[in-house]
């Protein structure tokens, strides 16, 4: 992965641009040449089965996985690598780290600290990353506290809240950092059923306050009510892209329709 192409992203181009991503675990080729754009402010669903690349796909957009080929941007910025004479070059775990800032990444599990409190929680990141005050960093968890509606649980600990409740807080934690993109792997498969529509509720309110967002999804209603674009992946492809009434309501590529035949 030597050589960059002559092409150069600018503000003209989508929040999130992949062209060609690959990504290889061992001999388990993972994604084999992914294509997509994601508009500033459009909110994306990621279907397809298990395997078929769509995590994997969202921790390369985090740099939580270093692609093998192609190439990813994030507001223009090349995610991952810098140019520099036609040749990409590892970045350093600084400017990785400052790279990461850029998205927000919501997981299956929640991934609190168990050890702290809600508060406490939402704040570790914004002063030892941020370097923001104690007191600023304060103001800003409780504004994304009531956000999620959790404001009166700023004392509790993870083990005192429900599923729901720690996902809300694990979307408030990311929030804290101000990122340009969030990134959520299927947020709500590891909640009860009751629970799901709280999380969902959170996630249309970003959607409709224009926050970028890339989901891995089964949940097609989701998908059809509030994205603007529903990609289907399978054996690390995009194979069908576009409206979600389209996909969802008429899928063209019979994976996709033996997929959605299965889940709808």
């Amino acid at each position: 992965m030597s050589q960059v192409t002559a092409v150069q992203p600018s503000s003209l181009l989508p929040m999130v641009a992949a062209r060609n991503v690959q990504k290889s675990f061992g001999d388990n080729h993972v994604l084999k040449g992914i294509d997509l754009d994601i508009q500033r402010g459009g909110v994306v669903s990621l279907l397809g089965a298990s395997g078929s690349g769509k995590s994997t796909f969202l921790r390369c957009i985090n740099s939580l996985e270093k692609i093998d080929g192609g190439r990813i941007w994030v507001d223009g910025e090349l995610v991952g690598y810098r140019a520099q004479n036609g040749k990409l070059y590892d970045l350093d775990e600084a400017a990785l780290t400052k790279s990461r800032l850029r998205t927000g990444m919501v997981f299956q599990k929640f991934n609190l600290f168990a050890h702290m409190t809600v508060l406490e929680n939402l704040i570790e990141a914004p002063m030892s990353v941020l370097k923001l005050s104690r007191r600023d960093a304060i103001e800003r968890a409780q504004r994304l506290l009531e956000r999620v509606g959790l404001t009166s649980h700023h004392a509790h600990y993870p083990n005192q809240l429900s599923g729901g409740q720690q996902q809300r807080v694990a979307i408030a934690r990311a929030l804290a950092m101000e990122p340009e993109v969030m990134l959520f792997d299927e947020p709500t498969s590891a909640l009860d059923p009751e629970l799901v529509g709280e999380v969902l509720d959170v996630m249309r309110g970003l959607a409709d306050g224009g926050m970028t967002m890339i989901i891995v999804t089964h949940e097609i209603g989701f998908a059809r009510e509030v994205c603007d674009q529903v990609a289907f992946l399978h054996d690390g492809q995009v194979v069908e892209s576009g409206n979600p009434a389209d996909v969802i309501g008429n899928p063209q590529h019979e994976r996709t329709r033996n997929f959605l035949s299965k889940v709808l």
